[in-house]
């Protein structure tokens, strides 16, 4: 019989089906503002539940369940189905494209999810297309009151970018300027929480701050995906 610890790990993480289901009950009740607040909780545990599952070593104690894919399946709850919804809901996108522009944001995570390159895992690890989060794409469309034409157009963007081969950082695992980048983002992951919590409230510079994290995450991976093509040998693949 499993010991019961790594088991906690596993609980930990299927918490995550929780605050997706909240998050789904409030976006039908157009309460955006609670199911953002979900999916911030949602983003929280997901981005903790590795150090749990390490430090319980749950891959060697329990080798038949696989936390990987449970991990997946709440992650495309959460950073895609979620998202794509509330843009539906909200009206964020006018509703004789909102359709088409919800499937491409569903049918182009589901090929990065599955993709099997989707994770650089040598190296200084990266995502390999856009990371689809639409969560944090969706909730800066409705901060930010946006026109329906202009969140069409970003939307379907970042969808093409799925299957564009660039390589884009790895806040926890990219080592490269890891420490500017973890102290960066925890910033920002406060300062986005607070964003969420004084919504309908979206005045003051704080919006225009959270910026500085995005800006810092696309430059050091374009310059990190430039700077690896140039390092491969002529002939190499993308």
């Amino acid at each position: 019989m499993a010991p019961i610890s790594p088991w906690i790990a596993h609980a930990y993480t299927a918490t995550g089906t929780v605050w997706a289901f909240l998050a789904t009950v409030m976006t039908f009740e157009n309460n955006f503002r609670a199911a953002f607040i979900f999916l911030v909780v949602a983003t929280f545990v997901d981005s903790t539940d590795g150090v749990l599952a390490r430090a319980f070593k749950v891959k060697e104690r329990i080798p038949h369940f696989d936390g990987a894919l449970l991990d997946n399946i709440i992650d495309y709850m959460t950073f895609v189905f979620i998202p794509a919804l509330i843009v539906w809901r909200a009206g964020l996108v006018s509703r004789p494209l909102a359709f088409a522009v919800c499937a491409a944001m569903l049918m182009s995570s589901a090929y990065g999810f599955a993709h099997a390159a989707a994770k650089v895992e040598e190296g200084d690890h990266f995502f390999t297309g856009f990371p689809s989060y639409w969560n944090i794409v969706v909730a800066y469309l409705y901060i930010l009151q946006s026109t329906p034409t202009v969140n069409a157009i970003v939307l379907v963007t970042l969808a093409v970018l799925v299957f564009v081969p660039i390589r884009y950082v790895y806040p926890s695992r990219t080592r490269t300027f890891q420490n500017v980048t973890l102290f960066l983002g925890a910033t920002w992951a406060a300062l986005f929480a607070f964003m969420i919590f004084r919504l309908p409230a979206t005045g003051g510079p704080w919006t225009a701050l959270s910026l500085v994290f995005p800006v810092w995450y696309v430059g050091l991976s374009l310059w990190l995906h430039g700077r690896e093509r140039g390092a491969r040998p002529q002939g190499g693949t993308a």
